[in-house]
């Protein structure tokens, strides 16, 4: 399974939960691809108040902060 984490480089809640992933990655095996907002101007202006947004494709998991409940919950549904 693939999430993907919408980022900005200089957003400290981003960076937290990127760090937070980590560990819920190596339980699940689930792939992270990290894209930044500001390198694509449609992404920049859908997610922009919104980063981190945690996505399973198009499925929002969370934003702001990381839902561990909630993506714990996701996970174990999908596999």
């Amino acid at each position: 399974m693939k999430l993907t984490l919408m980022f900005r480089e200089y957003c400290s809640l981003c960076h937290k939960m990127r760090d937070q992933l980590l560990p819920l990655r190596q339980e699940f095996g689930f792939e992270l691809d990290v894209v930044d907002v500001d390198e694509d101007p449609v992404l920049e202006e859908k997610y922009n108040e919104l980063v981190p947004v945690l996505l399973h494709g198009e499925q929002e998991i969370c934003h702001w902060f990381l839902d561990e409940d909630k993506l714990r919950t996701h996970l174990q549904v999908q596999s």
